[in-house]
């Protein structure tokens, strides 16, 4: 389904801020794989989901998508089919336009109408209606409201929704839930796993919390300079423990406070 094959990317070579961000990745998924991503922060993790988005042209290597080479594809061709949410809230919605316009954008972009003729009908508006009352936010009744007046954890939730209207071929989510707080966290967690499952989306999460890590999805990997360096699934992640995972970051010269922090809190459990 997504195939990375020798993927390399080194930002501003030949100078001293020469980085390689990535280095030879080879990463396969399945249709319907939601594999999580742990690694400290530089460990290239956002910069894997840059190229497979095509936010940038990758140095080596090539990148498939459901049997399409999207390798040298424009990001705004990607989004199409790739949805991908930041972990700023602030990120993917338009603060100045209503809840009703930012999701018939989305829409529109994801569906390929793009035609100046284009518009959303009465029976879209009401399948807005439904898919925001499955968020449990109450914005349903709010469709005429600013997306700028919503908190964080709202704005979050549309643009879990927003990426998801038209089933994507892939998700990408970006420690989606980092900025939030606890609660709003498990929340968003929650509405995470339950559109991910019923619509059986291939995903791929990035995270710092390794209890989420080893209990969302069906595979977990970790990177570190660039590079994959762990692959768990099975028998072996439903064995696997927080505490032998930390060790596993002790062995690999992995230090980052964040991961640490999170180690004991555990967002899942809803």
């Amino acid at each position: 389904m997504l195939k990375l094959s020798n993927v390399s990317k080194t930002f501003n070579p030949g100078t001293v801020n020469e980085k390689k961000a990535l280095a030879g990745i080879n990463l396969q998924l399945a249709p319907g794989d939601f594999v999580t991503i742990l690694g400290s922060n530089g460990a290239g993790k956002s910069t894997l989901f840059g190229a497979i988005a095509g936010s940038f042209v990758v140095d080596t290597g090539s990148i498939l998508l459901d049997g399409q080479n999207i390798t040298n594809l424009p990001d705004y061709k990607r989004s199409k089919f790739i949805g991908r949410l930041f972990q700023d809230p602030l990120k993917g919605t338009a603060p100045g336009m209503t809840i009703e316009e930012n999701l018939a954008l989305a829409y529109l972009r994801a569906s390929g109408r793009r035609s100046p003729f284009s518009m959303v009908t009465a029976a879209d508006r009401r399948d807005f209606r439904e898919k925001l009352s499955m968020l449990e936010l109450g914005l349903e009744d709010r469709m005429d409201h600013p997306v700028g007046l919503l908190s964080g954890g709202q704005r979050q939730a549309l643009t879990l929704l927003m990426a998801t209207l038209v089933t994507p071929k892939l998700l990408l989510l970006d420690e989606h839930t980092a900025a939030l707080d606890p609660a709003t966290a498990e929340k968003v967690l929650a509405l995470t796993k339950k559109i991910v499952s019923e619509n059986n989306i291939t995903c791929l999460m990035i995270t710092h919390n390794i209890p989420s890590a080893l209990n969302l999805g069906n595979r977990t990997i970790m990177m570190n300079n660039g590079k994959i360096v762990l692959e768990l699934s099975g028998e072996e992640r439903e064995t696997m423990t927080t505490e032998h995972l930390l060790k596993i970051f002790h062995e690999q010269s992995i230090s980052n406070d964040r991961i640490l922090f999170s180690a004991d809190m555990d967002y899942t459990k809803t």
